[in-house]
């Protein structure tokens, strides 16, 4: 598995989203996903099945300590105090002593930037975490999360795939050396259905939705596609035998437009 290094965190470049998986789907899709190779595992607790999450890691038979686990602390509990309960929450029911890597889920302009930033850094300090990051951040909230932390940053969790132009977002992660996380990467299954994406990927023996994830992971991008489907599992691997050209890749890139963002919660900061 490529794997990705930002700040001293090596993540693999293709994990497991878990979004809307529940119960024994949950525990059967991450189980079966680590058995066929796969070695990051996202989740959060506003998903309500880090529980399941962990079952599905234990039942893999895969070590603990080959997975790369992520979750996330809800936007209400950033603040002070409550991130840190927040994680031991999720520690508790994953029945995991730390995980790989925490992330501010949402950013909230009602806590102040600087009370999370310094209860991440505890949560690293203190153990539960062998990294941390952010998810969602705009450029200026990336710019002042990097200033605030005196614990280094390993990645922001953006939605990002051929329908939103991240030009901007990823230039600042990069600047800061921080890797790039995709979540949505075929964005919701809206990649399946393109004709520019078909047409690619045809001539590559692939599907629209590896061309998706191709065209990311060239890029140094780590992607976290969720499906529910054992067989979308091994597909979503299978994108490191064939390589999109230069003019490939600007074809996939041209398909960005304002209304390609699949994820509108109304919380989202203003995007760049």
């Amino acid at each position: 598995m490529q794997v990705i290094e930002a700040n001293g965190a090596r993540i693999p470049a293709v994990g497991l989203g878990t979004w809307q998986l529940r119960d024994d789907v949950a525990v059967r899709i991450v189980s079966e996903a680590l058995r066929l190779g796969y070695r990051h595992v996202d989740t959060a607790a506003m998903y309500g099945n880090e529980a399941e999450v962990g079952e599905g890691i234990r039942a893999s038979g895969v070590k603990r300590e080959d997975v790369f686990l992520t979750t996330k602390v809800p936007r209400q509990n950033i603040g002070a105090g409550d991130l840190e309960r927040s994680v031991e929450e999720s520690l508790k029911k994953l029945k995991f002593p730390n995980v790989d890597l925490i992330l501010i889920h949402w950013p909230n302009d009602e806590i102040p930037l600087a009370d999370s930033i310094a209860a991440l850094n505890n949560v690293k300090r203190n153990g539960l975490a062998r990294h941390i990051g952010v998810s969602n951040f705009t450029v200026a909230l990336l710019d002042d999360a990097v200033k605030l932390s005196k614990e280094p940053l390993v990645t922001n969790q953006i939605e990002l795939h051929p329908f939103i132009d991240g030009d901007k977002i990823v230039a600042a992660c990069r600047r800061h050396k921080l890797s790039v996380t995709a979540y949505c990467p075929v964005a919701r299954g809206n990649a399946v259905d393109n004709g520019v994406l078909e047409r690619i990927g045809k001539a590559h023996g692939k599907s629209a939705a590896q061309v998706s994830l191709r065209y990311l992971v060239q890029q140094g991008i780590v992607v976290i596609p969720r499906t529910s489907k054992v067989e979308h599992l091994k597909d979503n691997l299978a994108i490191f035998d064939f390589e999109l050209s230069r003019a490939e890749m600007d074809e996939v890139h041209a398909l960005a437009h304002p209304g390609g963002r699949v994820v509108k919660a109304g919380f989202a900061p203003a995007w760049d």
